[in-house]
């Protein structure tokens, strides 16, 4: 059952955002829905997105609907209330300018980018969150990986502050990631090495979250997510992509994001090297063109049977 949320329901903290340029709403924060049953993260059939997040000040409901007018109504409750409705222009992509990407040369690009014009990189400021979240997809398919964060979220994670639709949970603060007993990560289906990565960036979470303040990702920002044991360059893009809005980080390593890549670009699969190849005129830009060639539609053909357990990803 969806709650709903009555003018007279009084709101811990509320903003009205209004950009500057057109915001696609469930574009710009579909990224950081790990599944259809991710229980931090809820899209109504209306179009208006729940999320929880865990805040400095403690847990927080948020919830975001986007008028006619394009102006986003911000709700928010719980003690990092105020917390998540200051980062709302952030989390919509404020601050990531697509104004010098140039991609007329590629039609399929300039295509999706005419059809996509509200689509923006959100910068959502939770780090350890993020990695945690990526951590979990290292080594297995994406289904595996949702249906372990699901159930580590649901198992020790706390109910949503205010009127949240039934089953929304707001994920564990790094204290509540590191006490996590083994048995449970077994349970949910994460290997040792994956949970030891976890817990260890649960442990450096206070150095993890101070990357925010070097602004939107970059080599500084990558090298010192890189500094928790088990995350490499895989996991740190995907921290950085989120958390600090890093438009110039794609996944290497990624079993399927370079042969996606090599096929909308020239028609043919290639190696990391080659995506590197073929994205380098767009250096600056590398990761908003990845997430144009999502938005176009573009699919690798299918050859033989799909692969059901493991994709081999860099951490």
């Amino acid at each position: 059952m969806i709650a709903t949320v009555s003018p007279e329901r009084v709101s811990d903290a509320a903003t009205v955002y209004r950009p500057a340029e057109p915001v696609d709403l469930a574009a710009t924060v579909g990224v950081l829905r790990r599944g259809g049953a991710d229980p931090t993260f809820r899209r109504e059939p209306s179009g208006v997105v729940w999320r929880t997040t865990t805040t400095p000040l403690g847990p927080a409901t948020l919830r975001l609907a986007q008028h006619a007018d394009g102006a986003v109504h911000a709700l928010a409750w719980g003690p990092g209330a105020e917390w998540a409705v200051d980062g709302v222009p952030e989390l919509l992509g404020e601050g990531d300018d697509w104004s010098d990407l140039d991609v007329r040369s590629v039609p399929l690009l300039a295509d999706a980018r005419r059809r996509n014009e509200g689509l923006r990189l959100t910068r959502c400021r939770q780090v350890v969150e993020m990695m945690v979240a990526a951590i979990l997809e290292q080594k297995i398919t994406t289904v595996e990986a949702h249906r372990s964060w699901a159930w580590l979220v649901t198992k020790h994670g706390e109910a949503a502050p205010g009127p949240a639709p039934a089953g929304l949970r707001v994920a564990p603060t790094a204290d509540g990631w590191r006490r996590i007993p083994s048995w449970d990560w077994h349970r949910a289906g994460v290997d040792p090495k994956r949970s030891r990565a976890a817990v260890e960036t649960a442990r450096v979470a206070v150095g993890l979250e101070r990357t925010l303040a070097l602004g939107r990702g970059g080599a500084e920002v990558a090298m010192r997510l890189r500094t928790v044991p088990g995350v490499g360059v895989w996991t740190a893009a995907e921290t950085s992509q989120r958390a600090h809005g890093d438009p110039d980080a794609p996944s290497i390593g990624d079993l399927h994001l370079s042969t996606l890549v090599g096929h909308a670009l020239i028609g043919r699969p290639v190696d990391d090297d080659g995506m590197l190849e073929l994205l380098e005129p767009w250096r600056g830009h590398r990761q908003r063109v990845v997430r144009l060639i999502y938005r176009s539609g573009a699919r690798t053909p299918r050859r033989g049977p799909r692969m059901t357990i493991q994709d081999h990803r860099f951490h």
